[in-house]
């Protein structure tokens, strides 16, 4: 086992080869379309091909002579477009409705056959032989992502990608660092990093209000601000197919590359937010909804919402490993109609969309709020359960804005803000990121 780390470094390309890595990049994307074109057979898993070997087997000597890549490169090639519809298959399963892989992203897979990696430079294959390239990296490197990782010699690089930015006109290595924790630091397990009260951090997720809410009634990001740029995009691109020149083709695949960037931007900055939150409380654990199934449960939830939750919640679990703090999913069942203060679950207690009230006992929160802390006492539940003696070990607590609440009802109130207990246990809402956005 190992730890793994994607970290992206600048790439300084000598002026007569970039055009050797853009045909590179254009023949990679050939072989990837040419792949998922002919695996592609029918809406019927019956009858796509999700085997790289079938598919090698039937287009490697085809893909070989069509382009100039070296065969390690052709075999990515396929093997990229073998796993995009592996995963439509799997969308089929789940009655979702999916169409044949296009592959228009500016991309290009190395593994160390086809790439010699180095702490400050790397040696890429193109259709014109090996170009090297130096890294661009900053003066101090300390505390960052290419001191920690890349010129760490505990990391080994692994299978990494070089992508172009449109915009600014330059090449990015997206290199993957491996930690085997058998041979080089320890690794520490969930276990080793549990306080003697652990911590549970609650994160509801939303497709409209704020995107993201935590039991320490933190409100981060708009949804409502997110779903707006993202129609914006779908509009622009609409405009652009009905004109159909090759300009607006090109104006297209930039957009796209402007507007992944946009969303991996926010999502990173978004799970950074949650990590912040989780060191305030020194949270142990941090709780999410279970994400299998979200389009269906979720009212409004498209697919961009499904996939950018999953997102965010794999860049909240790889940025918190590092930090000791375990992410775990917990079943969504009426976290949205419990009350999170004494219990009682009725649909009725769902006044509104963003509105929550007891029927039994009178408590008013907002019902993200609610939510969030709901999440956070299903999982420090279910850990507790899980320890061999239930009398002993351990007592699970939840992080809220006022502090931690015991399961058995002791209170400790934060030093963050004054409170008298759970009953006053109210949101921060001055904290939310870019609630104003979408006034």
């Amino acid at each position: 086992m190992g730890v793994i780390r994607t970290v992206k470094i600048k790439l300084d390309v000598p002026d007569q080869r970039r055009d050797d890595l853009h045909q590179t990049a254009e023949q990679f994307r050939h072989c990837a379309n040419q792949t998922s074109e002919w695996a592609w057979r029918d809406s019927s898993d019956e009858y796509c091909v999700t085997s790289k070997s079938k598919a090698e087997g039937a287009l490697y000597d085809r893909l070989r002579d069509e382009t100039d890549l070296t065969a390690n490169l052709v075999q990515k090639g396929i093997r990229r477009a073998i796993e995009a519809v592996k995963s439509g298959v799997e969308a089929w399963k789940r009655g979702d409705r999916t169409s044949q892989p296009q592959f228009d992203a500016w991309s290009i897979v190395y593994d160390k056959r086809s790439a010699t990696f180095h702490r400050h430079h790397v040696s890429l294959s193109t259709v014109e032989g090996r170009v090297e390239c130096e890294y661009v990296l900053p003066d101090d490197t300390e505390g960052t992502p290419i001191g920690d990782y890349l010129l760490n010699k505990d990391f080994a690089f692994r299978t990494s990608t070089v992508q172009y930015d449109r915009f600014e006109d330059e090449f990015y290595l997206h290199a993957r660092m491996k930690r085997n924790t058998e041979h080089g630091g320890e690794e520490r397990s969930s276990s080793d990093t549990h306080s003697e009260n652990p911590t549970v951090l609650g994160v509801d997720l939303n497709v409209d209000g704020h995107f993201v809410v935590t039991s320490t009634g933190a409100f981060v990001e708009s949804a409502d601000y997110l779903t707006h740029r993202r129609h914006e995009f779908e509009r622009t691109r609409g405009s652009l197919q009905e004109t159909g020149t090759r300009s607006a083709h090109l104006t297209i695949q930039q957009m796209g590359d402007r507007e992944h960037r946009w969303i991996q931007d926010t999502l990173h900055s978004v799970a950074n937010d949650v990590l912040r939150e989780a060191r305030q409380v020194g949270a142990t654990h941090i709780a999410f909804e279970n994400l299998r199934g979200i389009r269906d449960r979720m009212v409004n939830a498209k697919r961009f919402h499904a996939w950018a939750f999953r997102q965010l919640y794999e860049y909240v679990e790889y940025k918190a490993e590092p930090e000791g703090v375990t992410v775990e999913q917990v079943s969504p069942a009426y976290t949205s109609q419990r009350c999170s203060k004494c219990g009682c679950t009725l649909e009725e207690n769902r006044r509104s969309k963003h509105e929550f009230r007891c029927k039994k006992c009178g408590y008013e929160l907002d019902a993200d709020y609610n939510a969030s802390k709901n999440i956070a006492r299903k999982l420090a539940k279910r850990l507790h359960s899980e320890q061999k003696s239930p009398s002993g070990g351990a007592t699970y607590q939840l992080a809220l804005a006022s502090g931690t609440l015991k399961l058995n009802g002791d209170f400790d109130a934060s030093d963050r803000v004054s409170a008298e207990g759970e009953s006053t246990d109210k949101p921060q809402p001055q904290r939310a990121r870019s609630s104003d956005r979408a006034k």
